[in-house]
């Protein structure tokens, strides 16, 4: 059905994988539009209540995958970078609940699809950053109004401007996930989870999920995210950004 991605029902629970181990799941512009495709995907299983959402091979998702990403002249290029906020946005309207199991890196527009998700699991081994401005580019895809609505505008603010990495004990103290465990129990605690919430009532759970969604959404703005793109292109054409580039790209040898 996808060619970046896996998913999978069963019965009441649905699984979505990304799908691109050798790539450490980084999200190209392919992957992004079959996420937004998976979540009304997964809305048109009737049965399904909650969906779990992982990473295959040693990480979730190394973040945005900037290969094939049209240059700044191109005229699609604002299209493109809209794509990760619709990706988003879709996870985050989906009708079950969905669930990030975390592990290895969870980086940049990564971390963006994690907090679009209503609940997070990792393993212990799980690092996060959020590297955009060492890039040159401002963190985009509705990233900022989810961070400040999970961790507050302080730590955001610090988190975003530094760019320096950060474990699961100090994501997990700053209220951005629900649970560490160890990595072999990862898989456990994510169905086990996954099934406590399933055999819960559908209605209530729906509007629970509706009703924290509306108040979170009058408090941060999320809906605002929409001018990210024009951010995120202006990036790309500015020429300090572009030399924070070039310099980040031959800090690590690329």
């Amino acid at each position: 059905m996808f060619a970046t991605l896996e998913v999978s029902v069963d019965g009441p629970v649905g699984q979505l994988w990304l799908n691109r181990p050798q790539r450490l799941n980084a999200l190209s512009l392919e992957t992004l539009g079959e996420l937004a495709a998976a979540a009304r995907w997964f809305d048109e299983q009737e049965a399904v209540r909650v969906v779990t959402v992982g990473g295959r091979g040693r990480a979730f998702s190394a973040g945005a995958d900037l290969d094939g990403f049209p240059v700044a002249a191109d005229a699609r290029v604002r299209q493109a970078a809209d794509a990760g906020r619709l990706m988003a946005e879709a996870l985050e309207a989906m009708r079950a609940v969905t669930i990030a199991r975390i592990q290895g890196w969870c980086v940049g527009g990564g971390l963006v699809l994690a907090a679009a998700c209503d609940l997070r699991v990792a393993a212990d081994n799980a690092r996060f950053s959020i590297p955009e401005i060492d890039l040159g580019i401002p963190l985009a895809w509705g990233g900022i109004p989810r961070l400040v609505r999970e961790i507050g505008p302080a730590l955001t603010k610090e988190l975003v401007i530094t760019c320096r990495e950060f474990g699961p004990a100090e994501a997990h103290a700053a209220g951005f996930l629900n649970r560490v465990v160890s990595e072999a129990e990862l898989d456990g605690a994510v169905q086990a989870l996954a099934s406590r919430i399933a055999a819960k009532p559908a209605m209530p759970v729906a509007a629970t999920k509706s009703h924290v969604n509306a108040v979170t959404a009058q408090m941060v703005g999320a809906m605002r995210a929409w001018s990210d793109a024009d951010s995120l292109v202006g990036g790309l054409l500015d020429a300090e950004c572009i030399a924070a580039r070039q310099a980040y790209a031959r800090e690590r040898g690329r």
